[in-house]
């Protein structure tokens, strides 16, 4: 967020320098909206120029994309104004050298004067200011990775039976069920306490005496009971 306050401050401070530029001196006491745009590409002339049709028309329409670009977060837009501001500044540098045969800084009468460095000065801050913005590339999709949907399951191959947990078929969104997943009771081995299962010797059964009450194979002997007496 500081990274953005302060680019989009140093590209508007840069905007705001290219466009005042043309109305200030830029060689020889001539102002920079003298300067016609076509004389750019033709060879400077010594005709005068409208304001909408000087070189003041490029800066204005970079100013115009530094606070397109501002309000969209977009340093590739605002980069792109600082370039055009340069390229124009530097392309009237080279007519005008042409024209005159040498390029002369400052002096008393010709050579170049504060418009062009004015000009200059906000192309350099307007690519500064670029650089110094964040953007809004980082953080669009940091958003939507977040608002993406996250499949915990993959759908299961076509030879496989579809077993817990459950799946769903692929870009379908995760469904949550409304019951705990099973637990799986871990195995601790065969029942100590089940005869049938134990593994240590078992005592062979004990050997009853022949009529021993305890004894089921061999029960006791009991005696018939007498008869009835005969009456």
């Amino acid at each position: 967020m500081i990274r953005n306050i302060l680019g989009s401050l140093v590209a508007l401070a840069g905007a705001a320098s290219a466009v005042l530029s043309p109305f200030r001196d830029w060689y020889g006491g001539r102002l920079g909206r003298d300067y016609r745009v076509r004389d750019l590409f033709e060879g400077i002339t010594g005709t005068g120029s409208g304001v909408l049709v000087s070189i003041l028309l490029p800066f204005l329409v970079a100013a115009v994309l530094v606070i397109a670009g501002v309000v969209l977060r977009s340093r590739l837009v605002v980069a792109f104004a600082g370039v055009v501001v340069l390229g124009f500044t530097i392309l009237w540098m080279v007519r005008q050298g042409q024209a005159a045969g040498s390029l002369v800084v400052g002096g008393d009468g010709a050579g170049m004067r504060v418009g062009v460095a004015n000009a200059l000065a906000g192309g350099v801050l307007t690519v500064i200011g670029a650089l110094l913005m964040k953007g809004r590339g980082r953080a669009a999709a940091r958003a939507r990775r977040e608002r993406r949907v996250v499949e915990p399951y993959a759908a299961p191959p076509a030879d496989q039976v579809d077993m817990w947990p459950p799946t769903q078929e692929p870009g379908m969104a995760a469904q949550t069920s409304p019951w705990p997943e099973p637990e799986v009771d871990a195995y601790t081995g065969p029942d100590p306490y089940d005869p049938r299962t134990r593994s240590y010797p078992r005592v062979p059964p004990a050997e009853w005496e022949p009529g021993d009450p305890r004894d089921p194979v061999h029960p006791p002997h009991r005696p018939p009971p007498p008869p009835p007496p005969r009456g």
